[in-house]
């Protein structure tokens, strides 16, 4: 087995990056994360990997609205 893939293995979501993290949990909600976790981020579709990215930007810019409205 490779090093990613052991690694990748052992994920704790509050060791990474609120990017990472966020990346991870759409993974998760979209059914991706165990096929991320035996094959590798690289194992997806530029479909899937597309609409991860999408799901990321559009609750990036619903959390930035979200401060902007708390002032």
């Amino acid at each position: 087995m490779s090093k990613k893939k052991s690694e990748t293995n052992n994920i704790n979501l509050s060791d990474l990056n609120p990017d990472e993290k966020l990346k991870y949990e759409i993974a998760t909600e979209l059914g991706l994360l165990d096929k991320v976790i035996s094959d590798g981020w690289k194992s997806l579709s530029a479909k899937e990997t597309g609409r991860i990215g999408g799901i990321m930007t559009k609750r990036k810019k619903q959390m930035q609205m979200e401060g902007i409205n708390k002032q």
